[in-house]
Parts: C-alpha cells; sequence; structure tokens
C-alpha cells in the first residue's frame, strides 16, 4: 500500500479484507502476535491499547453530561468552528448515513451529529457526546488515535481494538491551535465501509485546515499590549504583561499584585497588612514603602490608594483557573494550572489562595476519574508524591509504571510506627510524612 495512513488499496475486497483482519484481530487478542497483512499503524495502536489494558469487549464510558458538558463545550476553542464544520460535512454525514463527530485533545467527544438512523446505533456503543475515545480508553479508533499520533488516520472495521466497534468505519483528522501548533482535538467521519476510501481521508483533512484557518480569523493572536496579564502559577516571581512590557516582579509585589488582582475592590492599609505579613511587627510605614517602589515600577495610573486598588482590569491565571473550574471546564482549568501559586510566598493570604486552587483542582481531578488528566497532575512536580492522586491513577490506568509508582510511594510515605513530622505539601492536598534525619 502507497499510503500506510489509508485503509484499504484501490481494488481491494473489503469483505475479504474484513474476513482477515477479524482473524488477526483473534490472533492478537489471544496472542499477543500481529500477522500481516494489518498495518504497521493500526497493529502499533493495538499494542498502545493492550498495554493501557483495553479489554477487547470494553466500552466507552460517558464522563460529562447535561450542564458539565455544556459548560465545557461553550468554553472549548472548537465551538467556534461547530459552523463551518456543519456546513462543510453536516450534508455529507447525513445523506451518507454517516455521522460527524469533534473530540478534544483527549479524546472525549463534544459533538456527535448525523443521520438519525446511524445515531441510533451510535448509541448503543455509546459513541455519543461527552463519551472518551481516547486510544487508553476504548483502543483503537479514527479520533482517538489520530489525536494520539497528531496524525489524519483511518481506521477500518475490524482495525478497531473494541469489538462492538468493528461494525464501523472512521476517518479523522487532528486540529490545532493556528498560533501555538497546540492539538485542540479532531474532527471525525464516521459510518459504513464505504469510508475507507482515500478521498474520505483527504476530505477530513481539508475540513481540519479549513477549521484551522477559520480559528485563525476569528482569534487572531492577541498583541501584548491588548491585555494586562499576571502569570503568578508554578513561579515564585510573578510577571505582569503591561502595555506591550513584561515586567517581572519582585516577591513581595508578586503578592500585592496577586491580592489586589483577586480584589478589584481594593484593600485597606490594615487589610494588605495582614495578608501580606504574618510578623506582627511589620509596620504601615513597611507596606507604603513597598507600594510606593511597586507604583513607580508599574507606571503611573494603574495603582490607586484609599484603599489600594488596580485602576485596570488585570487577568491572573490563578482567576482563569479558577473560573473554568466553576464553568465545569476541568480539561481547560488542568491546561492553564502550570503550578502552585508563588510557591515559595509565606504570605497568609496568598498561602490561603494557593492551597485552596490546589486543593480544588486536585479534588476535582480524583472526582473526575479522567486518566489523561491524572496523569498529567500526577508526573508534574507538584504532584509526583500525591499519594492520593496516584491511587486514583492505578484505578483507572493500572499499567505496571504506575503500578510501580505507586507501591513506592506507599512504602516510602506510610511508614509503621517511625517517628515522624507531619507537614504539609507547599502545592497543597495531601499530607506527607517527612521521615526524621539519620
Amino acid at each position: 500500500m502507497t499510503d500506510p495512513w489509508v485503509a484499504l488499496e484501490p481494488g481491494a475486497d473489503p469483505a475479504e479484507r474484513v474476513r482477515v483482519l477479524r482473524r488477526a484481530h483473534e490472533t492478537f487478542t489471544t496472542a499477543g502476535t500481529v500477522p500481516r497483512p494489518v498495518r504497521s499503524v493500526v497493529a502499533e495502536s493495538w499494542r498502545r491499547s493492550a498495554r493501557a489494558g483495553v479489554g477487547p469487549d470494553g466500552t466507552a464510558s460517558v464522563e460529562l453530561t447535561g450542564g458539565d458538558l455544556g459548560a465545557y463545550r461553550a468554553e472549548h476553542p472548537l465551538a467556534r468552528v461547530m459552523p463551518l464544520f456543519r456546513e462543510l460535512m453536516g450534508t455529507f454525514a447525513s445523506d451518507g448515513e454517516h455521522l460527524l463527530a469533534v473530540c478534544d485533545v483527549h479524546g472525549r467527544l463534544l459533538w456527535v451529529e448525523g443521520h438519525p438512523s446511524a445515531r441510533r446505533r451510535a448509541d448503543r456503543m455509546n459513541f455519543v457526546p461527552g463519551a472518551r475515545w481516547s486510544e487508553t480508553a476504548v483502543g483503537t479508533n479514527a479520533p482517538g488515535t489520530a489525536v494520539a499520533l497528531d496524525r489524519s488516520v483511518q481506521v477500518f472495521a475490524a482495525e478497531h481494538f473494541i469489538r462492538r466497534v468493528q461494525p464501523w468505519t472512521c476517518a479523522a483528522a487532528p486540529v490545532h491551535d493556528p498560533h501555538t501548533g497546540r492539538v485542540l482535538g479532531a474532527v471525525d467521519i464516521t459510518g459504513g465501509d464505504g469510508l475507507a476510501h482515500p478521498h474520505s481521508l483527504g476530505f477530513v483533512q481539508a475540513v481540519a485546515r479549513a477549521a484551522e484557518s477559520q480559528l485563525a480569523l476569528l482569534a487572531p493572536a492577541r498583541r501584548a499590549e491588548d491585555a494586562t496579564m499576571l502569570n503568578a502559577l508554578g513561579r515564585d516571581e510573578a510577571e505582569l504583561r503591561l502595555d506591550g512590557r513584561r515586567i517581572r516582579l519582585s516577591r513581595r509585589h508578586s503578592e500585592v499584585l496577586v491580592l489586589l488582582a483577586r480584589h478589584p475592590e481594593g484593600l485597606t492599609g490594615d487589610e494588605l497588612l495582614c495578608a501580606l505579613y504574618a510578623d506582627e511587627s511589620v509596620t504601615p510605614v513597611t507596606l507604603r514603602a513597598e507600594l510606593a517602589r511597586l507604583r513607580r515600577l508599574l507606571g503611573p495610573g494603574l495603582l490607586a490608594s484609599r484603599p489600594y486598588r488596580l485602576t485596570a482590569a488585570v487577568e491572573s491565571d490563578a482567576t482563569v483557573v479558577e473560573r473554568r473550574m466553576e464553568a465545569g471546564a476541568l480539561t481547560a482549568a488542568a491546561q492553564v494550572y502550570a503550578g502552585p501559586l508563588l510557591p515559595a510566598s509565606q504570605a497568609p493570604a496568598v498561602v490561603r489562595l494557593r492551597r485552596r486552587l490546589a486543593d480544588g483542582l486536585r479534588t476535582a481531578l480524583i472526582a473526575h476519574r479522567d486518566p489523561d488528566l491524572l496523569a498529567d497532575w500526577a508526573h508534574a512536580p507538584w504532584g509526583e508524591d500525591d499519594l492520593d492522586v496516584w491511587r486514583a491513577l492505578a484505578v483507572v490506568r493500572p499499567t505496571a509504571p504506575v503500578r510501580a509508582r505507586l507501591a513506592a510511594l506507599e512504602a516510602e510515605l506510610l511508614l509503621p510506627a517511625v517517628p515522624a513530622r507531619r507537614a504539609p505539601a507547599v502545592s497543597g492536598g495531601a499530607t506527607y510524612l517527612q521521615r526524621p534525619p539519620a
């Protein structure tokens, strides 16, 4: 075959290929070997699916419904190009008894539309909005494999890893943020054997490129001078983007701006003093000197007094995370969370904000049971010793490396009857045991 991403070469008999693939699938699921002529892209996907613990008789789980699904879709960048997807693919899907599907970067289906009879059949295998169709959840399938590999791909009939999906054929292409190149999700066409034609793969590729062009027009790259933004997550010294400048703030100035950005109504001198200093001996004169230096750094007009407040709206990455969590857009919130809020700060109000934000997000991740989001947290510096998150990850993704890391953590952190000091994690969340020095 000239193109390994196309399911059938010209002139191939679909019925005969289905019979061959079913035998190959049975061989793999029983003996673990992949016989020819299974395409290399499919063979590798089968192996990844097996390593992820996917069973051939499994089914997709629906993770978002109702208001949670609506809130997540409303915030997702691909919502802006759904009219384009419907215009380019809607008639094709309906007339051909196919389905148009759009998923996010984690393989979660956001929209599934098309011919009513096809939708009813798809409902029986949970090919529905809110269901997770990543490779790690349901094995080889076009939208899940497309986002896993960042490549357009067709999956034909028994190339699907889960048996109940094998009557279907699908073609999907990833869609990227036109400014960053980051994968946003994938657009997919799902239906009968006729979709194994090379034209269907070219079709979804063209639709994906059109969507990227539309996104570039709808959301042009914002110039730094168009927004005042405070980035304080995962860094001890915040960065402020202001009037085209990038200002690196001292730790104390970082704390002041985090608190004032959170309180647009302003804070009195006494309130700000209590929020910043645990040491009650610090005088108002010290605070006024800090604020005078900050005012000179920012330039005239942004920092007012009586009460101390910012005269222009300042967006903070911490408030973006909070807003997205409140809207139920957990994946979008996790994407912005770059680490604990000013992790070295000991300012009482910042410590409370840091713990509340970290605890809220990790608790939501554990409850949501999303394997990709849990893995992202567990492998981040702030989550590598988070026993509760590793336990949750081991339930939804019980791979050998995950189980080994969990066992090592439990052996290290759950020491029996050894005198230990308990100290809260800086990032919030679990409390870890610290062994006394030798």
